[in-house]
């Protein structure tokens, strides 16, 4: 698909201790497969590469690496959050602070719902993070295009996104850029569905006595069952929608530059 559109894609990981900006086929299925593959983000890099690990990256690690290979535009399914009850537990995905010293582009479907997403907002306005929506006022849910809560700034066009990225070069600005891509509505998982299978999934969690990092791959696990499967095909089009406007944006962008 995005060769088709005329751009290259390059895939981020750590095969065998060795930071990889476009993993060949070769190293996708031993990151994919392999049973010792580590999940890294910023502060794990260096661990992981002096150690000649396998490890997968996370959205922090990965634009990290991303924009010491020179690229400015990346597409992931969504952004880690701050969590539910973190002012008890400090909770708070180091993708938001890597976002705020890291010049790229980061087209997602917002943050996933079993995350604290008006803290999440918060945080990337305290944070100086650009967020902005793609053809929507309302911030994305990850499964569900409308988390409910609204955003100030949209854009309509690939072209109007490299337009402020060229505004924040001009401005000497060092923030990551956020585009919330909603998944496409058709694809969603059902509003109503979702709402109710997340309450089960909490206090699931809540009865079970899952804290701390346990709690994200306990949720996550639940809506899956719960969901026969349908919270993954939503992640699936998620992803597959941000690639494709990335793909556009990266178009504008290089075209800026001709």
């Amino acid at each position: 698909m995005l060769r088709a559109a005329g751009v290259v894609p390059a895939t981020v990981g750590v095969p065998a201790g060795q930071p990889t900006v476009g993993l060949d086929p070769d190293q996708l299925e031993t990151l994919a497969t392999a049973a010792d593959v580590a999940k890294v983000g910023v502060r794990e890099l260096p661990l992981a590469v002096a150690a000649s690990r396998h490890a997968a990256t996370t959205v922090a690690s990965s634009t990290t690496l991303a924009r010491l290979a020179g690229i400015r535009v990346f597409a992931t399914g969504g952004i880690g959050g701050v969590h539910r009850r973190a002012s008890e537990t400090f909770d708070e995905s180091a993708d938001l602070a890597t976002l705020a010293r890291t010049a790229i582009t980061v087209v997602c479907a917002g943050v996933k719902s079993i995350l604290d997403v008006p803290a999440t907002l918060e945080r990337l306005e305290t944070l100086g993070v650009t967020v902005v929506g793609y053809r929507t006022l309302r911030f994305p849910g990850f499964y569900v295009a409308d988390s409910g809560h609204d955003l100030d700034w949209a854009v309509s066009e690939p072209e109007e996104i490299a337009a402020v990225m060229r505004a924040a070069d001009r401005l000497g600005l060092a923030n990551a850029i956020v585009i919330a891509n909603p998944v496409p509505v058709e694809h969603q998982l059902d509003p109503e569905t979702h709402d109710a299978l997340l309450a089960d999934a909490l206090a699931a969690a809540d009865r079970d006595g899952i804290h701390g990092k346990a709690v994200t791959p306990f949720l996550l696990d639940h809506l899956y069952l719960a969901s026969g499967g349908a919270s993954l095909e939503a992640n699936i089009w998620a992803v597959r929608n941000n690639v494709a406007l990335a793909a556009r944006i990266a178009r504008a962008w290089a075209e800026t530059d001709e």
